[in-house]
């Protein structure tokens, strides 16, 4: 599956952003679809995830402010993103897990950056 990631951008604190992930295969063959995110010098770590069946899960530093969701006509998962703080300044990262041979398999998508400023 090849995943493109989108909506990333420069905000102040306190707005918000969208970010979108346009998967090439249907959403419901991806058994969990995540956004990620890495900022300087800091190991990249799990924003929010949503399962095949739309369960949700999301960071404890973003459950109050951030939304995962998805549109399966377009095959496309979202992450809205409101109350935006400094510390979310990172480069945001789409991951899809499918469950394949070899087990549950990592695919990823290229970085958009998202820079909040105080």
């Amino acid at each position: 599956v090849q995943l493109q990631a989108s909506g990333g951008g420069a905000v102040q604190a306190g707005g918000s952003l969208r970010l979108s992930c346009a998967a090439s295969r249907s959403i419901f063959d991806i058994n969990v679809m995540a956004w990620y995110r890495q900022a300087p010098g800091k190991e990249r770590e799990l924003v929010a995830m949503i399962t095949m069946g739309g369960s949700t899960n999301l960071a404890d530093s973003t459950k109050d402010r951030f939304t995962i969701s998805r549109d399966s006509a377009e095959n496309t998962v979202y992450l809205q993103m409101n109350s935006l703080k400094p510390e979310d300044t990172a480069v945001y990262f789409c991951n899809a897990r499918i469950l394949e041979s070899d087990g549950l398999l990592p695919y990823w998508g290229q970085g958009t950056q998202v820079t909040v400023s105080s």
